[in-house]
C-alpha cells in the first residue's frame, strides 16, 4: 500500500494530520480501518481549509495516550527530546488511557501524593512540568479546550529543597580527570573550567568556541539569555589540540562524528575507579562555583558565570568565603574606630 503524507495509522485505526486555516496542526481520527476512509477525510478536510471552512473544533475526547504520540513527534526536534522521552513514558502508566478532559486537578494531586513516596518533589515537579506543557501543545493543536489546560494549571509544584551542595576537592577533581576514559576527560575538563551544564557540553558546536578572544559563546541558554564563558588556559591549550571532525561540527563526537546521546555510564565508571560516591555530573558545576568562591571571586561575577538570573541561587555558596565574613568585620571595626577618632579629635577642638 503507498504512503500518503498526513495519514498514519494508531492500532488498527488510520489518523490523518495536516495544518489548518490558523496554521495550527490538526490531527483526527479518520474512525476506520480503511486507508481509503482516511484518504478521503484527509482530502475533505484540505479542501475545507482551502475555502475557508476549518471548522473542526478540539476533540473533547482525545485519548492521553494517542496525543503523547503527537508530542513526541514534536518533542523529537527538541533538544531536550531525551528526558521528554522519559517523563512521557511515565505519565502514560497514569494518564494513558484517560480523555484529556477527564484529567483534574484531583486526579494530577492524587497522583502527586503516590509519587512522593519513591520520589523526591523535583522528580516529581518536572513530571508535572512535563504534563502542563503538553496541554499546552494540545489546545495549540486543537486537541484540548482552553477550559481543559486551565484546570491543569490549577496544580501546584511541589516545594523543592535545593540545599544540596556535593562538590569535589582539588585532589578528587584530579583523580577523577586521570580515571576518566579519552572520550570523557575533555567532557569533565570543561564542565570543571567553565561551569556548563551537561546538556550545554554535549551540544556545543565549534562556531560557539573563540579560540582567538578566548571565550565560549552561548546563545541558546537554560534561561533564555546569551552568555559568554571564559577559556582559561588549561582549556585554551586543551581546545587547541582537539581534532575538529570532518563528519560533525560538534566538539564532542564519537569515531562516527555524532554527539553523545549520554555519559553516563563512562562517568560513572570513573567515579568508581576514583573512589568518589555520592556524586553527579551536574555536581561538577557546584565544584566550579565552589571554588570560585573560596579562591575569593565575589558572589555577583559567580552569578554571572553560572548564568544564574537570581542573586539567591547563587547565595548557597556564600558560606563558602568566611574570609569575606572577616573581612566585612574589619572594615566595619575599622570605619567605627575613624569615627572614633574624629569625634575625639572634634570633642578636643571644643574644650579648647
Amino acid at each position: 500500500m503507498a504512503k500518503s503524507k498526513g495519514i498514519y495509522k494508531r492500532g488498527e485505526i488510520w489518523w490523518i494530520r495536516y495544518t489548518g486555516c490558523d496554521g495550527r496542526k490538526r490531527f483526527e481520527t479518520s474512525r476506520s480501518k480503511s486507508f481509503k476512509a482516511a484518504e478521503r477525510l484527509l482530502i475533505q478536510r484540505k479542501n475545507e481549509v482551502m475555502e475557508g471552512k476549518d471548522t473542526v473544533k478540539a476533540n473533547a475526547n482525545y485519548i492521553f495516550s494517542d496525543f503523547a504520540v503527537h508530542y513526541l513527534d514534536w518533542a523529537v526536534r527538541q533538544k531536550s527530546f531525551k528526558s521528554k522521552e522519559a517523563y512521557i513514558k511515565q505519565l502514560l502508566l497514569v494518564f494513558g488511557n484517560c480523555p484529556l478532559k477527564k484529567i483534574s486537578p484531583m486526579f494530577i494531586e492524587q497522583w502527586q501524593t503516590k509519587r512522593l513516596v519513591i520520589n523526591k518533589p523535583a522528580t516529581v515537579n518536572r513530571l508535572l512540568a512535563t504534563l502542563k506543557h503538553m496541554f499546552t501543545k494540545a489546545v495549540e493543536w486543537d486537541l484540548a479546550t482552553e477550559e481543559n489546560l486551565n484546570k491543569v494549571r490549577k496544580v501546584k509544584f511541589l516545594p523543592e529543597n535545593n540545599k544540596r551542595l556535593r562538590f569535589l576537592t582539588i585532589e578528587e577533581c584530579r583523580a577523577l580527570i586521570d580515571c576518566s576514559a579519552p572520550h570523557l576527560k575533555p567532557i569533565v575538563k570543561v564542565a570543571l573550567h567553565t561551569g556548563l551544564r551537561k546538556g550545554e557540553i554535549l551540544n556545543l558546536r565549534w562556531e560557539q568556541v573563540d579560540l582567538v578572544h578566548r571565550f565560549i559563546l552561548l546563545d541558546m541558554t537554560k534561561n533564555g539569555e546569551r552568555r559568554e564563558i571564559p577559556i582559561d588556559s588549561t582549556l585554551w591549550n586543551m581546545l587547541n589540540e582537539m581534532p575538529h571532525s570532518i563528519e560533525s561540527n560538534y566538539v564532542f563526537t564519537d569515531k562516527d562524528g555524532d554527539i553523545y546521546k549520554s555519559v553516563r555510564r563512562s562517568f560513572s565508571t570513573a567515579l568508581k575507579k576514583a573512589g568518589i560516591n555520592n556524586f553527579r555530573f551536574h555536581d561538577m558545576r557546584h565544584t566550579f562555583a565552589s571554588h570560585l568562591v573560596m579562591a575569593g571571586v565575589d558572589i555577583t561575577t559567580v552569578k554571572e558565570l553560572l548564568g544564574h538570573k537570581s542573586l539567591i541561587m547563587t547565595l548557597r555558596y556564600a558560606h563558602l568565603a568566611p574570609s569575606h565574613t572577616v573581612k566585612a568585620m574589619d572594615i566595619l571595626d575599622n570605619t567605627l574606630n575613624g569615627i572614633q577618632s574624629i569625634q575625639k579629635v572634634y570633642n578636643s577642638a571644643e574644650r579648647r
